[in-house]
């Protein structure tokens, strides 16, 4: 029989505070928002790993999936009932899987890597889905796929890019090191 781990209250308190910097960000300091939803900002995919990185994949991914319903919350993007699945708790969810590098070396940078990866899989998935409704042949089928994979990763990637750079800093890398340890 598994042993249950509980959360403490300084996990509740620390991922709290993750999410609610992330939804600030995500809402208030960004680049416009492209036509169709999705945008730009500034380390918000970051904020959101942070909690995997200092608690494991479980809470990492009940708080991104968390911030994922926020996101939602306060500025929803709806074509379909089921994107709204994908999208939303499905695609920010995905950030949570940084928590299975926590204690690799370089487990933030891996574990973001792979949590955007898994964002970048579900929102392209939704775009692929609801996109390829409207249309009749393999070729426009095709052009369809494309099209979400690009528009995705116009504004996945360049947050990304960003974020790797600003992990490069020592002075970042030393912060988030001693922000991981009083989180524990």
């Amino acid at each position: 029989m598994l042993k249950e781990k509980k959360v403490t209250t300084k996990q509740i308190v620390f991922a709290a505070m993750a999410i609610a910097l992330a939804t600030v960000v995500a809402t208030v300091i960004k680049l416009p928002s492209l036509p169709n939803g999705g945008s730009v900002t500034l380390f918000s995919m970051l904020l959101v790993t942070l909690v995997g990185y200092w608690y494991g994949p479980g809470l990492g991914m009940a708080a991104a999936v968390g911030y994922g319903i926020l996101q939602f919350i306060t500025g929803p993007y709806v074509v379909h009932p089921v994107q709204v699945l994908i999208d939303y708790p499905l695609a920010f969810g995905a950030l949570g899987i940084s928590g299975f590098f926590k204690n690799y070396k370089n487990g933030l940078l891996k574990g973001y890597l792979a949590g955007v990866a898994g964002r970048f899989f579900f929102a392209s998935l939704s775009g692929v889905i609801f996109y390829t409704v409207y249309v009749d042949s393999f070729s426009e089928n095709m052009v369809a796929i494309w099209a979400s994979l690009v528009y995705n990763m116009t504004y996945i990637v360049p947050e990304a890019v960003m974020t790797i750079v600003l992990l490069m800093f020592p002075s970042v890398k030393t912060m988030l090191r001693k922000i991981k340890e009083m989180a524990q």
